[in-house]
């Protein structure tokens, strides 16, 4: 029997190459997203889209046109089957003929292996794509491409197809149309850091390294500065970075603005106070992994100190989903109240942030795609950013 893997940038990319090698009846065994590692494997490279098929398994194909749902007859049909199939050969030393035994051990290994695979594919088949059109079909996978996880692609589809007429199915622009909407839905924003008069409000920027907050911090004092023309403070606590507080400092310096350095909560109220005259005090801290505990009840101290009104967690959207996710909750134990969201010029897909928004129920306050001050940041938009997602020009 033939089981081939293939790799290419999506899956439909990759269900062509099949089409095109084992033909169209070909079964789809598993499929998976895999990355290269660069730089000694310390870096995830490039993201491809993994398919295993193969030609001799009586499977019904998920290549268009044929999406059709699994029958229970149809899977039976195809794990009997699997038990008539032999993959490979035991290994042996040079010239030396594996024994019978060892031939059929290596055979029923083989076997059960390959019957796992496709019950596994028959209640994939059955649960979520059960009577699923190829137009949907393909909507579905190129959900997955953007790289939103299974569970929103198919609940996104299903919505669609509830509110879809069979005239309107052939039209992909009106499916993504009605795709962007129901994003727009899942994605809540808080608007601008607000402003109010008599008080000075308090925003701190918090999140792991490297994110980019401190040239966050940055645009967002010299767009209240220079263009909203407010009194604006900086205070840092980035003492660990080499240069951190240098980088604060040289962007205060050319947007002429009061700056304060502290290294403890004790310092940090008493930073705050002597910054009681402006209208908005924004504070840097310092990257903190999201498993550090005794750093993060470290973070906790310096805000409640500051009595910030508002906590930013900061995100690079260039991050795995799950990196996401986790970090998100880790950081909800210090008081975050919004995200901001990083380097969405750095990332070939934003699926990732469904599942973030979802996930850790923070609305969404700013978006930023570069490193140009004070340009390069946005308030967040639902609608833009649902076209981003999407990748709707």
């Amino acid at each position: 029997m033939d089981i081939r893997t293939y790799r290419a940038a999506t899956m439909h990319e990759a269900l062509a190459i099949v089409r095109r090698e084992l033909g169209p009846d070909a079964a789809v065994l598993h499929t998976r997203e895999v990355r290269n590692r660069v730089l000694f494997g310390l870096l995830p490279g490039k993201r491809y889209i993994e398919v295993t098929a193969s030609s001799g398994v009586n499977v019904p194909s998920r290549l268009p046109p044929a999406a059709q749902p699994m029958t229970a007859q149809a899977c039976a049909t195809s794990v009997a089957a699997a038990g008539r199939f032999s993959v490979g050969s035991p290994t042996t030393a040079p010239g030396q003929e594996p024994s019978r035994q060892e031939l059929s051990a290596h055979v029923e290994s083989q076997l059960r292996d390959l019957q796992a695979m496709v019950k596994q594919l028959c209640r994939r088949t059955g649960q979520q794509h059960r009577d699923l059109p190829e137009e949907l079909f393909r909507l579905y996978t190129d959900l997955i491409d953007l790289d939103l996880n299974e569970e929103l692609a198919r609940e996104f589809v299903d919505r669609v197809r509830s509110n879809v007429s069979a005239a309107e199915l052939p039209d992909p622009v009106l499916l993504r149309a009605r795709v962007a909407r129901l994003i727009e839905e899942e994605i809540t924003v808080t608007g601008p850091i607000a402003v109010e008069p008599g008080r000075p409000r308090v925003a701190a920027l918090v999140g792991p390294t490297g994110v980019g907050k401190t040239t966050t911090i940055a645009k967002l004092a010299a767009n209240y500065r220079l263009r909203e023309k407010r009194q604006v403070g900086l205070i840092t606590v980035d003492t660990y970075r080499i240069a951190a507080v240098e980088q604060l400092r040289t962007y205060a310096e050319i947007i002429d603005l009061p700056m304060q350095v502290v290294s403890t909560p004790r310092e940090m109220r008493q930073a705050v106070r002597r910054l009681g005259d402006m209208d908005l005090i924004l504070i840097d801290t310092a990257g903190r992994s999201p498993k550090d505990e005794v750093k993060l009840q470290e973070l906790k101290a310096f805000l409640h100190e500051a009595s910030a009104d508002e906590v930013h967690l900061v995100l690079s959207v260039v991050a795995g989903r799950r990196t996401l996710e986790e970090t998100a909750e880790r950081f909800a134990e210090v008081g975050t109240t919004a995200l901001i969201l990083t380097k969405l010029d750095e990332s070939p897909t934003l699926g990732a942030v469904l599942p973030l928004l979802r996930r850790s129920r923070l609305p969404l306050s700013y978006l930023t795609d570069g490193q140009n001050v004070p340009d390069d940041i946005a308030v967040a938009d639902p609608r833009q950013l649902a076209r981003l997602i999407l990748n709707i020009q």
